[in-house]
């Protein structure tokens, strides 16, 4: 794989990045790891294993954006040559496999600018935390709007592009896969396997965290792109309003001038879930997850307008968003 270059990021993802790195290491031209602050002993593993290692400036606040523009950067500093980029996040391991297949879509289709395939979570029977970032994980295959970290790009298209936007706390793939189209180029989600991720959540705490992050990311997405006719993320940060803010702030509110009837508002919730799990049914998943999934993405709506909420006030302040993690304590 000659014309193929990786780029890992993580913190602190101990076992997690040497799975990573040891999935690629000695398939591909040459792998560089990114590390963001880890105290583990992530930096010497890497080094050890053979992979080129970056270590970001502390001074400088940590995004996967920016991690990834540093990768890539010292990638093409040290083969200057190279086609292809695969980004990898630090807790997954790319599949056997995926790499011949994914360049090979890309070689046979001028026009894609990006590739992407199956994620499918490690140990997804573990937590029901885990099982959701599974259902989440499997896209449609076909010609897609966006990928997400873990995706095989043609390294001339994300320089004319201008790379990831390193501002971005969450949501930059599909950030810069909007850019990516605007220029004529195309994203595809190949029915393949990719990656297995490690998502790690045990916990309600982290799976409110994660929900929030996004949040901001739908928020800030918008901000950028909402105008036609891409209206990024439109219509998920209007919903995250109504569901998340306005219906159940004005059922609670115009309880007492009601006599209680506003609170009928409330039954919509239902509705919703039952909506979202009939539809995937439908596309196959078994009664339990589809439930699962379905109450997970109505009981979101709560975190992603506290998200969003977030990224309005750090704007209407000046402030700079800082990272939303989930993962650890």
């Amino acid at each position: 794989m000659s014309e193929i270059g990786v780029v890992a990021i993580g913190r602190n993802e101990g076992d997690r990045l040497q799975q990573c790195l040891k999935s690629v290491i000695g398939r591909v031209r040459q792998v560089v790891y990114v590390d963001s602050g880890s105290t583990d002993g992530s930096v010497k593993m890497a080094r050890n294993l053979g992979a080129d290692v970056v270590d970001l400036d502390l001074s400088i606040p940590f995004t996967a954006a920016r991690a990834r523009n540093a990768g890539l950067e010292r990638l093409l500093t040290l083969c200057p040559d190279l086609t292809y980029v695969q980004f990898v996040d630090g807790d997954c391991e790319v599949v056997e496999g995926w790499l011949e297949t994914a360049q090979q879509a890309l070689d046979t289709n001028p026009e894609w600018a990006v590739v992407c395939g199956r994620r499918r979570e490690r140990f997804p029977e573990q937590t029901i935390y885990n099982r959701l970032c599974d259902i989440e994980w499997n896209t449609p295959v076909g010609e897609a709007k966006a990928c997400g970290g873990d995706a095989l790009m043609r390294i001339v298209t994300v320089q004319k592009a201008g790379g990831y936007n390193p501002a971005l706390i969450a949501g930059e793939e599909p950030e810069l896969c909007v850019r990516l189209r605007q220029q004529g180029w195309k994203i595809y989600r190949l029915d393949a396997e990719m990656t297995l991720h490690d998502a790690q959540m045990t916990r309600f705490g982290q799976w409110w965290k994660r929900s929030l992050r996004a949040g901001h990311a739908y928020a800030e997405g918008s901000s950028l792109h909402g105008q036609p006719p891409e209206r990024h993320w439109v219509r998920e940060t209007r919903s995250n309003w109504l569901w998340g803010l306005v219906i159940p702030g004005g059922a609670i509110a115009l309880a007492f001038l009601t006599h209680g009837l506003s609170l009928v508002l409330l039954l919509g919730y239902g509705l919703m879930v039952y909506k979202i799990y009939r539809y995937m049914q439908s596309t196959g998943l078994s009664n339990s997850d589809a439930a699962l999934y379905a109450g997970s993405c109505v009981l979101g709506k709560f975190p992603n307008v506290l998200g969003q909420l977030q990224f309005y006030r750090n704007r209407l302040l000046g402030k700079t968003s800082r990272l939303i993690e989930y993962k650890g304590p």
